[in-house]
């Protein structure tokens, strides 16, 4: 295969920190002739989101997304099929917000952490926020904590509340994942309570030729909780 530019897609309020873990690893993979995590600015879609990614890399990609990232990778595949080489979804989902009591209560939550970002803070609400997104005996990592904090104070509540618009409206991504036939890395952390197992699960059944792998002691920041196991499923994956 010739090499091919490697697309990383950070989550909601993240940025580069998340990948940092596994990029010097990932510059070692043949099939990649450069590395670029993307920004989403302040789009406020998912589509839009993949659509930029699209127009700002001429040619053939190979997309790793993670959390949100994920399904913005899913939506550069149902834009552009034929320029996404290959797709790894990391800590994500591929369904739209539920409908009734379940889809309000998911909106009344994201909601209510914008109000706090609002209000109080971004640091404040990613306190909040990153009790439940990492494996509970990190909680204690003074040092990833503090990355995880430091990474959402350089975004602002802008940012925040144009991302959960577009994860509110997020699309059902099932017939993409039905579709897909190319080289596909599903892949979560055991203790990922936000984006489990069970619906890593689910997308694995919609597109069985994947390798879906679990990572052990993980929460949803998978890349710098793991960063090693995470590291050889994605140069197995780019091979």
């Amino acid at each position: 295969m010739t090499p091919a530019p490697l697309i990383l897609i950070p989550g909601l309020m993240c940025d580069d920190t998340v990948w940092q873990p596994v990029m010097a690893g990932l510059q070692t993979a043949p099939t990649v002739s450069a590395i670029q995590v993307v920004d989403h600015g302040l789009s406020r879609s998912l589509t839009d989101m993949a659509q930029r990614i699209l127009d700002a890399h001429a040619g053939p990609l190979q997309v790793a997304g993670h959390s949100m990232g994920g399904r913005v990778a899913l939506e550069m595949a149902r834009l552009a099929p034929e320029r996404v080489l290959r797709l790894a979804l990391l800590d994500t989902g591929h369904l739209p917000k539920p409908a009734g009591e379940a889809g309000e209560q998911e909106r009344a939550k994201r909601l209510a952490l914008l109000a706090v970002a609002q209000t109080q803070g971004l640091r404040v609400m990613a306190n909040q926020w990153v009790q439940g997104m990492v494996h509970p005996d990190r909680l204690r990592d003074a040092a990833l904590i503090e990355a995880i904090l430091a990474m959402f104070e350089r975004k602002t509540p802008a940012h925040f509340e144009a991302q959960i618009e577009a994860l509110l409206a997020r699309p059902d991504a099932s017939a993409v994942l039905r579709a897909w036939t190319g080289p596909l890395l599903i892949a979560t952390g055991a203790q990922d309570t936000w984006a489990n197992v069970a619906q890593h699960e689910a997308m694995l059944a919609l597109a069985p030729h994947g390798r879906m792998v679990v990572w052990p002691e993980c929460g949803h920041m998978a890349m710098q909780e793991q960063p090693e196991a995470v590291l050889q499923d994605l140069l197995r994956w780019l091979a």
